[in-house]
């Protein structure tokens, strides 16, 4: 796996993985449950994972619908 997206907008992800799935690229979200540590405040970044050899596929959907994103080191 490897990772796509981190990101703090709750929005983005959500659609990121719709995105995704319609182009049959299976993705994972990880840290989703870190609000219950920081409280809800959403500092705390969210990871969206895609299996490696999907990586710059991955990317490319979201490029192609004008998605900005962080995309893991």
């Amino acid at each position: 796996m490897e990772e796509l997206l981190r990101t703090t907008d709750i929005t983005l992800i959500p659609l990121a993985k719709t995105l995704l799935d319609g182009q049959g690229i299976d993705s994972f979200e990880l840290d989703v449950n870190m609000s219950v540590l920081e409280g809800s405040l959403g500092i705390l970044p969210r990871r969206l994972m895609v299996r490696t050899g999907d990586l710059e596929a991955a990317r490319r959907v979201l490029r192609e619908f004008g998605l900005s994103f962080e995309a893991g080191a």
